[in-house]
């Protein structure tokens, strides 16, 4: 996992409406990012929801949002569409960039250990360096969290 200081490490993804995106391109920018395991998920659509509704102040304190699964481009799109998600949603199914931050380590339910993608979120300052890190998240109050810090 990055730690604050860190320079963030540049990824290229495609979001849910195939656009795209580089974080380099977002340079001079606050980015929130977040990783979540899966779309339509319990937890991943609290989590989601309470990003869109706090989406007005986090852009008003300058920075982008952006969300980061496993889940491809199609499965995104259908997530945001359904939930009015007003931000990107990156399809990483190479893994790529969730291995780059740190965020895919084991995780444990109904006492079965398994590999899969932590929820975990990244503040990264204008600079491109790690701002901020939220390494355990509890989904309805993370947005609010997210939002003090900026």
């Amino acid at each position: 996992m990055l730690k604050v200081g860190d320079r963030a490490p540049d990824f290229t993804g495609v979001e849910q409406n195939g656009k795209t995106l580089r974080l380099a391109d977002l340079k001079g920018s606050k980015v929130v990012l977040y990783f979540y395991p899966k779309d339509m998920t319990p937890g991943c659509t609290v989590e989601a929801c309470a990003f869109r509704e706090g989406h007005g102040a986090i852009k008003k304190r300058g920075a982008v949002v952006l969300g980061v699964s496993k889940d491809g481009a199609a499965s995104h799109k259908k997530f945001a569409e359904k939930y009015s998600l007003p931000f990107p949603l990156i399809a990483d199914e190479s893994g790529d960039i969730v291995k780059a931050y740190g965020a895919w380590g084991e995780k444990s339910m109904y006492g079965k250990k398994y590999m899969g993608i932590l929820r975990v979120t990244y503040v990264i300052g204008a600079d491109g360096r790690v701002a901020a890190v939220f390494p355990k998240v509890k989904p309805a109050t993370h947005a609010e969290e997210v939002l003090a810090i900026l």
